[in-house]
């Protein structure tokens, strides 16, 4: 295998030192990479060097055609169970996912993508991984949890479009939905009185697309960390809906493939300054078993068309697998794309 490294915010991070399930170890010492799968596995490694550099180089080569695990008849009909669960009064949001998956060439290195979406996709909570049995390159531009001593922040992302004029009223109540999930999650680990809202609803350019995004502030209680702090929050409640338990178990029913990292957490942590960010794990490639996969979905809401949101599925992936495509084709229409199924 080739070596490990982990590599966020113009950061390399090299010589494994530690690799371990245990989230009680970010209360320790060293730098760790973070990883825990939407459906809860945990990966922390911690790195024994740290230094500014440039993103690592690698070879990469485009992966074979995509198929996704819902079709669009499939994932539209999945959009009117969610409003239909909504109009019983089961859940007032939830967030429908599907997974991309292509076959990967053997000489596809994942330091090559992270190199490439740095290039040509960059953004805010960016994170390229390499571990054993773990290879992530992520462009994410959602923060789910960012901590600086006991002041910690959740930036949750609801409403796309290609331009702020896209964005609709809807957008909007999906947003503040999704903000009062969040503060009530953080709540929970937080000193009483500290959760505040200092940014709601406010549009972020990003390439190729317009979001809106919101802060939410607290501050940690005593006796509270990273573990205390994900058990409270996770998974990130954008990407679930809300009530969160009933979203949950809504989903399970309709999303026929696991997420794995896609909608999980991805960032760092550094135990020695009490300092972190964990992105939720979104426009976010992982390579395993052959496979190259990506996750693409979006909030539904009573007001959600199921074409639009399979549009907005489509939106989002597109840019990406543009970039992951790089030169060597593997061009393939976003439709055959819906319709091929793995």
């Amino acid at each position: 295998m080739r070596d490990a490294f982990a590599y966020a915010g113009g950061r390399l991070a090299t010589g494994l030192a530690d690799l371990t399930t245990d989230l009680a170890a970010l209360e320790s010492r060293g730098w760790w990479a973070v990883v825990v799968t939407y459906e809860g596995e945990v990966t922390c490694a911690r790195f024994e060097r740290v230094e500014e550099a440039p993103h690592p180089g690698g070879r990469w080569t485009a992966p074979g055609e995509w198929s996704s695990s819902l079709d669009e008849a499939a994932y539209m009909d999945g959009v009117g169970r969610i409003r239909a669960a909504i109009a019983d009064g089961v859940v007032y949001q939830a967030n429908l996912c599907r997974i991309l998956s292509a076959p990967l060439a053997r000489d596809a290195d994942i330091a090559g993508l992270g190199a490439r979406l740095a290039a040509h996709h960059p953004a805010p909570y960016a994170m390229t991984l390499r571990v054993p049995g773990l290879e992530i390159a992520s462009a994410s531009p959602e923060l789910y949890l960012s901590r600086d001593g006991d002041v910690v922040e959740s930036h949750p992302i609801k409403g796309t479009g290609r331009t702020e004029a896209d964005l609709l009223p809807k957008d909007r109540a999906e947003n503040v939905m999704i903000v009062d999930l969040v503060r009530n999650d953080l709540g929970r680990v937080a000193e009483t009185g500290s959760v505040t809202v200092p940014r709601l609803c406010a549009p972020e350019p990003h390439p190729g697309l317009v979001h809106l995004v919101s802060t939410v502030r607290a501050r940690l209680g005593r006796g509270a960390g990273w573990p205390e702090l994900l058990r409270a929050t996770f998974p990130p409640g954008s990407v679930t809906g809300a009530p969160k338990s009933s979203a949950l178990a809504l989903l399970d029913e309709l999303e026929p493939a696991p997420r794995g990292p896609y909608c999980g957490a991805i960032g760092w942590v550094d135990a020695d300054s009490r300092r972190g960010a964990l992105a939720v794990g979104i426009r976010t490639f992982w390579a395993r078993d052959g496979l190259l996969r990506f996750g693409t979905g979006a909030g539904i809401t009573w007001g959600s068309e199921p074409a639009r949101e399979w549009r907005e599925t489509e939106l989002k992936a597109a840019r990406l697998l543009e970039v992951a495509a790089g030169d060597g084709g593997g061009r393939q229409d976003l439709a055959e794309r819906g319709a091929a199924r793995p």
